[in-house]
Formats: structure tokens, C-alpha cells, sequence
């Protein structure tokens, strides 16, 4: 039986943490962060107030995926939501259990910590990421999400 652990981000496991990070950018199509990037993703995980939170899977030893999060605020509930930012497991690691525990960890940090509600994110063509959520009972809403890019600040 495998043991999967749930590790805090460490200046010591950061390297790893990153290489990750380049793996789901390849996963989703995307550019991962260069050197600029990933030298913020440091600083704003460990300054005195960071940004984000971020944890990493371990089984027997090895790191398999990371989870990260930050809060933002629901004037509505008046309580903290917690955003799970990216939620990812190494190919050859899926289907052991290892999303649902970081999932599973993330709900229970927004428990936790008192937050109303836990929001996320899913790419259309994600059918394993979105059948997953629905089997977890999340439902999809009806916000479109937009975005602006700092060229168009």
C-alpha cells in the first residue's frame, strides 16, 4: 500500500514545486514560467504575508503533485472564500487516490479556516478534472470567466 502524505511548501522543496508547475503547463498547453516567474512564486509564497499556499503529494517519498490556493472575500456571506488555484497529480501517479487527498485536504483547510465557500476553475476540454468534480458533488455555475492580461492594464 502506498503512502500518500500531504507536505507545507518549503524553501527546501521549492525546486521540485516548480518542476511540477512546468508539468501542468505542459499538461494544459501553456507556457511555463521562466526564471522571472518562478523567482516571484518564491518570494510571494514566503514573504511575511504570501500570497498562496502550497502543498505538495508525497508517496513513499516522491513527490506526485501539488495543490495550491489563496482566500479572497464574498461580500455576500461575508466570509472568506477559499480559490484552489491548481490542483494537479503526475500522469503516471493518477488514479491512486493522490487528487482526491489534495482535494480532500483543500476542502477541509476551507473548513478549517471558516471560509463560506471553496471556488475553482476547470478547462472545458478537462472531461477527467470535470467528471471528478461532479462526482464530488461541486456543481458547474453559471459565470462566464473573463480575464485581462497586464498588457491590458
Amino acid at each position: 500500500m502506498e503512502e500518500i502524505t500531504i507536505e507545507k511548501l518549503t524553501e527546501e522543496n521549492f525546486p521540485v514545486f516548480t518542476s511540477l508547475i512546468e508539468k501542468l503547463a505542459v499538461y494544459e498547453k501553456l507556457t511555463p514560467p521562466g526564471n522571472d516567474e518562478k523567482c516571484r512564486l518564491q518570494k510571494d509564497a514566503f514573504s511575511e504575508n504570501p500570497k498562496y499556499e502550497a502543498y505538495l503529494a508525497v508517496v513513499n517519498g516522491v513527490p506526485a503533485g501539488y495543490i495550491t490556493f489563496y482566500f479572497t472575500y464574498s461580500t455576500f456571506l461575508a466570509k472568506s472564500t477559499l480559490y484552489l488555484e491548481d490542483l494537479f497529480v503526475l500522469e503516471e501517479c493518477r488514479k491512486k487516490g493522490i487528487g482526491r487527498k489534495l482535494f480532500d485536504f483543500c476542502r477541509s483547510e476551507a473548513a478549517k479556516r471558516g471560509c463560506g465557500r471553496m471556488d475553482w476553475t476547470v478547462l472545458t476540454w478537462n472531461k477527467p478534472s470535470i467528471e471528478f468534480y461532479e462526482k464530488s458533488g461541486a456543481k458547474r455555475q453559471d459565470w462566464y470567466l473573463y480575464r485581462f492580461n497586464e498588457d491590458k492594464f
